[in-house]
């Protein structure tokens, strides 16, 4: 009988809200523990280690020079992705960094070659495609259940728009371009590459109607066209209620998802107040068929595909290709947001960085 993984360990920098999801969901899993974790400011070192029962270290460079530490989880802002993944690659250690990869496609390459140059591997944490509810999409897509699929729209809303001050990053448009393009929406760009495959070219359009006067706009969207010619659809509102939603349209039927999004931060809530329905064929709304979704954790499973690239050294599914595709597509609607919605190739945005 093979002898069970050993929990691998790892450590943690930027130690706010979302190291916190993220520790919480680790210790639901068996294959990673979170050891030790870094902030500048040793306030939250402390208030960290008082909440998570996670061991504070006063410098990356100690994080890194613990020999039983196989990769560091980077969770600090988006412009701060590239310097720290280059240290810890540097140290010969994995790299998890969350979504997106960097802040523009030019570090988000530069992170994606760490692996070549320094023998690691890079996960990005776009885990929405992770969900329940994502994965019965797919696997129904796969079966042929919904015919030729021709459409996919999606949603990623909520209020953060109403909430921001000139205190938090997301209010700058060099630190978080497009708002809620590059931050909900790039979680939607992967799921439907995920869904529908390769993406040609984006047109997009955004709006700034927030009261709060940030300098990011705070309405987003953009059309797709894909390469075996369907059309997609995403949307983002950051003045809103959240909402995360999904809906596929083929030839023999139709499938809708909706979650909670009051359940974003417990995954392992998710099923309980989500929904999934069939519609299929000539049958109208009212005859749909709700599937059960089952119980599951999308941060404990992107931790432990981390985990699992720690033990074997490959690429995982949440990988660095794979985020740099979410990455160009936002990049392209930039563009076409300054072309006035003219679409606009991915191809196009790639040839700036090629070498």
């Amino acid at each position: 009988m093979a002898s069970e993984q050993k929990q691998v360990r790892v450590g943690i920098v930027g130690l706010g809200r979302w190291a916190k999801v993220l520790t919480k969901a680790s210790k639901q899993s068996t294959k990673i523990d979170i050891v030790s974790g870094y902030s500048r400011s040793e306030e939250k070192r402390s208030a960290f280690e008082t909440e998570m029962g996670v061991r504070p270290v006063g410098s990356l460079e100690e994080m890194l020079a613990d020999s039983t530490i196989s990769g560091v989880i980077i969770t600090v802002p988006n412009e701060q992705h590239r310097s720290i993944a280059e240290k810890v690659a540097a140290a010969k250690k994995h790299v998890y960094t969350e979504k997106p990869i960097a802040h523009n496609l030019e570090d988000g390459l530069e992170i994606a070659a760490l692996e070549k140059k320094y023998g690691v591997t890079v996960t990005v944490g776009h885990s929405a495609r992770l969900m329940a509810g994502i994965r019965m999409i797919k696997q129904r897509i796969d079966a042929g259940e919904l015919g030729k699929v021709a459409f996919i729209e999606a949603n990623f809303s909520n209020e953060r728009a109403l909430e921001l001050t000139p205190q938090t990053w997301r209010w700058y448009k060099d630190r978080a371009p497009g708002g809620p393009l590059s931050q909900l929406a790039i979680h939607h760009f992967d799921v439907v590459h995920y869904l529908g495959g390769a993406m040609l070219e984006v047109s997009s359009i955004a709006s700034k109607l927030s009261p709060v006067g940030a300098e990011v706009d705070d309405q987003s969207m953009t059309t797709i066209r894909f390469a075996d010619g369907k059309l997609g659809y995403v949307g983002s509102c950051w003045t809103s209620p959240g909402i995360f939603s999904v809906r596929v349209f083929g030839s023999k039927g139709l499938l809708h998802y909706e979650i909670d999004f009051g359940t974003w931060d417990t995954p392992h809530l998710l099923h309980q107040s989500s929904t999934l329905y069939i519609q299929r064929g000539k049958d109208g709304y009212g005859k749909r068929e709700e599937l059960v979704v089952p119980e599951s954790d999308m941060f404990r499973a992107e931790l432990e595909m981390f985990a699992d690239s720690c033990v074997s050294g490959k690429s995982p599914e949440l990988s660095a290709d794979n985020a740099i595709t979410s990455l160009a597509v936002v990049n392209a609607a930039l563009k076409s947001i300054e072309r006035k919605g003219q679409a606009v190739t991915l191809d196009e945005v790639m040839a700036q960085y090629q070498r």
